[in-house]
């Protein structure tokens, strides 16, 4: 009797890896010269990372800088949640605020079932179990193209493959 083989996907962010990418960014905004004397920040406040400096450009570069880490560290760029990319005027700074997205909500995990549904291979099951998804199939090749499926397709949040057996 075969037994079925399967995979979690889920969409899950290093924290720490966070932190590490954020306190790189901070060093960085603290020594370059082109943020000397404009009040340039870049820090967590609760479970929002806020970037301020003098002007809307400067923020920006705050966030192009802490992008970049991210990247460094191995963290996808649709974990971070930016809004509108508009920094707002608060006084004589202007603040620029973003979250780090993790887990599937309803709706991310009933656009991937729906796409392993449509064009994954036939034979093969998702299960939505809290924030993760399971897939399950007795062809690990199914298994196999399900992943190739989902890297392929443009999806806004980011997703790891785990728990294969």
């Amino acid at each position: 009797m075969v037994a079925d083989s399967s995979f979690d996907i889920v969409s899950k962010v290093d924290r720490q890896e966070v932190d590490n990418a954020l306190n790189q960014a901070g060093k960085e905004v603290a020594q370059r010269y082109d943020f000397k004397n404009v009040g340039a920040s870049i820090a967590w406040s609760g479970e929002k990372i806020v970037m301020a400096a003098n002007s809307a450009e400067r923020v920006l570069a705050i966030l192009d800088v802490f992008e970049t880490k991210l990247i460094k560290r191995g963290i996808s760029l649709k974990s971070l949640e930016v809004g509108d990319r508009e920094p707002k005027p608060s006084g004589k700074e202007y603040r620029l605020e973003s979250t780090i997205k993790e887990g599937l909500a309803g709706d991310a995990a009933k656009k991937i079932t729906k796409i392993i549904r449509d064009e994954g291979p036939k034979g093969v099951k998702t299960q939505i179990t809290g924030d993760e998804v399971r897939v399950t199939s007795k062809s690990r090749d199914a298994l196999q193209d399900v992943i190739t499926l989902l890297k392929g397709a443009d999806l806004d949040f980011a997703l790891q493959f785990v728990n294969y057996r």
